[in-house]
C-alpha cells in the first residue's frame, strides 16, 4: 500500500459534472492505505443538482472514508496548527476555486484547507475541471503551476471543438500525483489528451 500512514485531504468543488469521476478514485486512495479526510466547498454540501443530491455525495464520502464531510470554515481551520493533513487534493477544482487560490482568497472551507495545508509547507494538489481554463483562468492557471507546493493533476482539453477554452484533470491519476507530490515532484507529462 504506497500510502499507508499518510493522511489525505480530498477537497470537492462545485464542478458537479466531474464529482463522479473523483469519487472512486477516493476508493484507491483509501485502498492504498491513505487516511482520507473529506472537506466540501459550501456548494457541494448544500446544493442539489442534475448530478445528484448533496446528501448523497457526503453519505458516500462518509461510508468511503469512515468520516463525515468536514464543511465549515471552523471545521476545518484546526487541520493547519495541528499539522493534521500531509497532502490536500482538491478534486474537482473549479475555476472559481483555482481564481481565489491564485489570489490568496480564503472565503470557504475547501480554500482553508490549502490555506492551512501550504502553511505548513506540504503538497496541495489541483484537479482542474473549468471551462475558462484557457480564457480567463489562464493566467490563474499559469499562477498556480508555478506555486511552490502547488501540484497539478495532469489536465487537458475535454471538448476542444464544442468547448475550446475547457480544461479537466485525467482523474484517474489522483493517486499518481499524490504520491508524486509526496516526493517533491510533479507527475509528468502534465498535459495529457482529454478529448472525448
Amino acid at each position: 500500500m504506497r500510502l499507508a500512514g499518510k493522511r489525505i485531504g480530498i477537497a470537492i468543488t462545485g464542478s458537479f459534472c466531474t464529482i463522479s469521476e473523483v469519487l472512486p478514485e477516493i476508493e484507491k486512495l483509501v485502498a492504498e492505505g491513505a487516511d482520507v479526510y473529506p472537506i466540501l466547498s459550501e456548494k457541494v454540501a448544500t446544493q442539489n443538482t442534475r448530478f445528484g443530491k448533496a446528501a448523497d455525495i457526503a453519505c458516500a464520502l462518509e461510508r468511503m472514508t469512515g468520516r463525515e464531510p468536514i464543511t465549515t470554515i471552523a471545521e476545518v481551520e484546526p487541520l493547519g496548527p495541528a499539522k493534521v493533513l500531509d497532502a490536500l487534493v482538491i478534486a474537482p477544482c473549479t475555476g472559481n476555486t483555482l481564481a481565489k487560490l491564485a489570489h490568496g482568497i480564503t472565503d470557504g472551507p475547501v480554500l482553508m484547507a490549502a490555506k492551512s495545508t501550504m502553511r505548513n509547507q506540504r503538497p496541495v494538489i489541483i484537479g482542474i475541471s473549468t471551462n475558462d481554463g484557457l480564457s480567463t483562468n489562464a493566467k490563474n492557471l499559469g499562477a498556480i503551476l508555478n506555486t511552490k507546493h502547488i501540484y497539478v493533476i495532469p489536465f487537458g482539453q475535454d471538448a476542444p471543438n464544442l468547448k475550446p477554452c475547457s480544461l479537466i484533470s485525467d482523474m484517474h491519476l489522483i493517486t499518481d500525483t499524490v504520491i508524486a507530490a509526496l516526493e517533491g515532484r510533479q507527475l509528468q507529462p502534465v498535459l495529457v489528451d482529454r478529448k472525448s
